[in-house]
């Protein structure tokens, strides 16, 4: 992104704005997607961040360099808002595949990834991870940002985004290595269980009988 487009954004320039919503559009939704886990809020939070970036353009500095540490910040913003209060954050991604290959992202958070379980089981347990850890994985990992801007996308020092992203690292391979063994002791559990007589019914099944929808929340 040129100095001279950025101020043209500065001065107020549709065309120039308009080229970097081209340039970053996708890249901001897709960093949403991952914070939020739902397509249609993903969306929301992309026009929003580009309607405040607009809003905005006058604070921005002219020699900053790259501007999308700046839209990712205020992307990181609207995603918190569209969270706060639903306590249900990327369970969609639980149920859904990522929106761009998962290798990428495993490769650089949980190392080198080549069981397709594993993968599966990554993503199962993201949303498990604290916001700030989703946070600087979305930022560093899937959306290619260096120490330094993922520092001023978020607005704490570089030494922070260190210590986050190898938390986080550490604390996902855990929560996948978890997921595995848990899923390892339930298919074990499942095959040297006897088979049911023809007709034979448990005592669970008024319970098994319900939509997935009430059961899930049912469990919560």
């Amino acid at each position: 992104m040129s100095e001279c487009l950025r101020a043209r954004i500065r001065a107020g320039d549709p065309e120039a704005f308009a080229e970097l919503y081209e340039e970053y559009a996708r890249t901001v939704y897709n960093y949403a997607y991952r914070l939020t886990g739902d397509w249609s809020t993903a969306e929301e939070v992309m026009g929003d961040t580009f309607l405040d970036a607009w809003r905005g353009r006058e604070q921005l500095d002219p020699d900053r360099g790259s501007l999308k540490p700046w839209l990712l910040g205020i992307a990181t913003n609207k995603a918190r808002n569209a969270n706060r209060g639903t306590g249900r954050r990327l369970a969609f991604l639980a149920r859904r595949p990522a929106v761009e290959p998962v290798a990428d992202f495993a490769e650089e958070t949980a190392g080198r990834i080549d069981d397709a379980r594993r993968l599966a089981a990554v993503r199962r347990v993201f949303g498990r991870l604290r916001r700030t850890e989703r946070e600087v994985l979305a930022l560093c990992v899937w959306s290619g940002l260096g120490y330094p801007e993922a520092a001023q996308a978020l607005g704490v020092p570089v030494g922070t985004v260190r210590s986050r992203l190898s938390r986080a690292r550490a604390r996902l391979r855990r929560l996948t290595d978890q997921q595995l063994a848990d899923e390892r002791a339930e298919n074990a559990t499942a095959h040297t269980e006897p088979q049911r007589r023809r007709g034979e019914q448990s005592d669970e099944t008024a319970f098994a009988a319900l939509p997935i929808q009430q059961i899930t929340e049912a469990s919560r």
